[in-house]
């Protein structure tokens, strides 16, 4: 089994990720290879918390131009895990 930190990357800090919040649901962005099980013991793990759900979904990385030359580049791919958390368990990470 993979460490889990090796599985939850980093938390996903915009808008909707706020808006999710009111909801008991967490977004983080993930390793590639990870699965929903591997997601789920790893949130479990490192936060203390029970997972009720977890969603994901692979976002592909936008094509950018390059100003100095007609050529274009692309950022990563990255893949986004929704979690879900039971009725009371919440992340203080997320808190302010």
């Amino acid at each position: 089994m993979k460490d889990a930190r090796d599985v939850i990357v980093k938390p996903v800090v915009s808008e909707k990720s706020y808006a999710l919040l009111e909801e008991n649901v967490y977004t983080f962005e993930v390793a590639k290879s990870a699965s929903k099980p591997e997601i789920r013991d790893a949130v479990e793990s490192i936060f203390d918390v029970k997972v009720l759900k977890v969603n994901t979904l692979n976002r592909d990385g936008k094509r950018k131009r390059n100003r100095r030359m007609p050529t274009f580049g692309k950022r990563p791919d990255v893949k986004r895990a929704y979690i879900t958390l039971a009725e009371g368990d919440s992340i203080e990470l997320f808190e302010v």
